[in-house]
C-alpha cells in the first residue's frame, strides 16, 4: 500500500521516523490549548480538538497522498486567532471558529481545483530553494530558542543564553550524541538521541511523572460549529471577510511552502511538480474545517515532519504512525505534557534537521541578483519574523519587481503577479 520498496525504505525505518516526527511536534498538544485558552476556549476542548484535527489531516495525508508530512494546528495561526481575531475584533471564539470553518470550506474548494497544483508549479525554482533553506534556518532557530541556547536581548533582540543552565547543557549533550550517531550512520540516530537525552533528564530529576499519566479526553462544549449556514451568517454579520481572507492566504502559502520544503528534502519532488499533490493539499483543508468544528485554529503541514524525513521516513506509513501516536496521546495528556516540557529532548533534532535543509542554498543561482535576492529575503525573514508565510510573502513581492525592472517580466507566471499584489495588500492593510 505504501510502496516501501519503491521509496527505498522499510517498516522499521518508517516507524522510527513516525515516532521521531511525533516527538518533535508533540508540543502542539499542550501549546495550542494554552494559547487558545487566552481567547476563552476551555483547555480540555482545545486539547481534544487539536488531536482530532491532527489525526484526520495526518491520516488523510498518509492514506490518500502517501507522504510523510504531518498535519496539525499551525503555530502563529493560533496566536493570530487568539490575540488578533478574538482580541482585536471583540468577537466570541465561537464566531471566530465560524470564520475558520468558512476559510476551510473555501480552502477545500480551491484544493479540489487545479489552482494549488498550478501554484506549486508556478513558484520559481530559486524561491522553492529559498523556502526550503528558510524553513531549515527557522526550525533550527526554534530549536535553539526552545532550549535556551538563544535568549531575548533588549538591545540586540537575541543573545547567547546561559551555557551553565542544565537545559542548555542537556541540549548540547543531546546534540553531541545525535551528531556522533549520525556521523557513524546509525539508523534512527535522531530518535536514539532523543532517547538518550530523555534518560539523562529522567535520572537527573528534570523529567518526572508526579501526576497520573492517564486522563480521558473530553469535549466539554461539544461541537462549536455544527451548521455551515450559521457559520456563513456569522461571518457576514460581523463582516469578517478580511479575517477569512487572512486565514485563507496564510494557510495556503504556509502549508504549500512547508510541503514543498519537506517533499524536496525527502526527494519526493518530480522536477517542478509534486506527485499526488491534490490529495496532499486536501489534507490540511479538510483538517482545518473539521478542527474548527471541534474547537481549534487552522491546521497546516508541519515543518517538524522534516525530523521524520531525516530519520528515513519516505511514505504514508510514517504519518500513519504519527496519527496512531496522537490517538494514544489523547489518553496520556499528563505524560505527553511532561516530555514536551523538556525542550532539550527535541531541540537537538530541530537544530540538526535545520542544518540538513540549509543544503538547498547551494542550488540558488547566486550569480543572478533578480533570482538570488528574493530567495535570500525568504531565508532571512522566516526566522526573523517567526513566520513561514511572511518569508514567502516578501519573496513573492520582490521577485516580480526585480524581473520587471530587468526587463524579464515575461518569464514570471501570472499567478506570481497576482499573489504579489495580494501579499502586498495583506502586509500593508490587514492586521497581523
Amino acid at each position: 500500500m505504501f510502496k516501501l520498496k519503491e521509496n527505498n525504505t522499510n517498516v522499521p525505518t518508517e516507524l522510527i521516523a513516525g515516532l521521531t516526527t511525533f516527538l518533535t511536534m508533540a508540543y502542539i498538544i499542550i501549546v495550542n490549548p494554552i494559547i487558545l485558552k487566552d481567547a476563552g476556549v476551555p483547555f480540555e476542548q482545545v486539547f481534544s480538538a487539536t488531536i482530532i484535527a491532527t489525526v484526520i489531516g495526518t491520516l488523510w495525508m498518509a492514506l490518500a497522498a502517501n507522504y510523510p508530512i504531518a498535519i496539525a494546528p499551525g503555530m502563529g495561526l493560533n496566536a493570530y486567532f487568539a490575540y488578533s481575531v478574538v482580541g482585536t475584533h471583540n468577537i466570541s471564539y465561537q464566531t471566530a471558529f465560524a470564520a475558520v470553518f468558512v476559510a476551510g470550506i473555501i480552502f477545500i474548494i480551491l484544493s479540489l481545483t487545479p489552482f494549488r497544483k498550478i501554484l506549486i508549479e508556478a513558484i520559481p525554482e530559486n524561491l522553492k530553494h529559498g523556502i526550503t533553506a528558510g524553513i531549515g534556518l527557522f526550525i533550527a532557530f526554534i530549536g535553539m530558542r526552545m532550549s535556551g541556547m538563544i535568549v531575548a536581548h533588549p538591545s540586540n533582540l537575541v543573545a547567547l543564553g546561559d551555557l551553565h543552565s542544565f537545559g542548555v547543557i542537556l541540549t548540547l549533550i543531546g546534540l553531541a550524541v545525535t551528531l556522533i550517531l549520525m556521523a557513524l550512520r546509525v539508523p534512527g540516530a535522531l530518535f536514539l538521541g532523543m532517547i538518550v537525552t530523555g534518560l539523562i533528564a529522567y535520572f537527573t530529576g528534570q523529567l518526572s511523572f508526579e501526576q497520573s499519566i492517564l486522563d480521558k479526553p473530553t469535549l466539554p462544549e461539544g461541537l462549536l460549529v455544527a451548521n455551515p449556514i450559521s457559520a456563513i451568517v456569522d461571518v457576514v454579520q460581523h463582516s469578517l471577510y478580511a479575517v477569512v481572507f487572512s486565514f485563507l492566504l496564510v494557510t495556503i502559502f504556509d502549508t504549500t511552502g512547508t510541503m514543498i520544503g519537506v517533499a524536496e528534502q525527502a526527494g519526493l519532488m518530480k522536477g517542478n511538480t509534486m506527485p499526488r499533490v491534490r490529495q496532499a493539499l486536501l489534507a490540511d483543508s479538510v483538517a482545518t474545517s473539521v478542527g474548527s468544528m471541534f474547537g481549534t485554529s487552522p491546521t497546516s503541514a508541519y515543518v517538524e515532519s522534516t525530523a521524520g524525513v531525516a530519520a528515513g521516513g519516505r511514505t504514508g506509513l510514517t504519518t500513519v504512525t504519527v496519527s496512531i501516536l496522537f490517538i494514544i496521546a489523547a489518553f496520556f495528556g499528563p505524560l505527553v505534557s511532561a516530555v514536551s516540557g523538556i525542550p532539550a529532548i527535541t531541540s537537538p533534532a530541530l537544530i540538526i534537521v535545520g542544518s540538513l535543509m540549509m543544503g538547498a542554498i547551494a542550488k540558488i543561482e547566486w550569480g543572478e541578483l533578480d533570482e538570488a535576492f528574493p530567495a535570500f529575503l525568504i531565508i532571512l525573514s522566516m526566522p526573523l519574523t517567526s513566520s513561514i508565510a511572511t518569508g514567502i510573502a516578501l519573496g513573492f513581492i520582490s521577485y516580480p519587481i526585480l524581473k520587471i525592472v530587468t526587463g524579464k517580466w515575461k518569464v514570471v507566471h501570472p499567478l506570481v503577479y497576482i499573489f504579489a499584489v495580494l501579499f502586498l495588500y495583506q502586509l500593508v492593510f490587514l492586521p497581523h
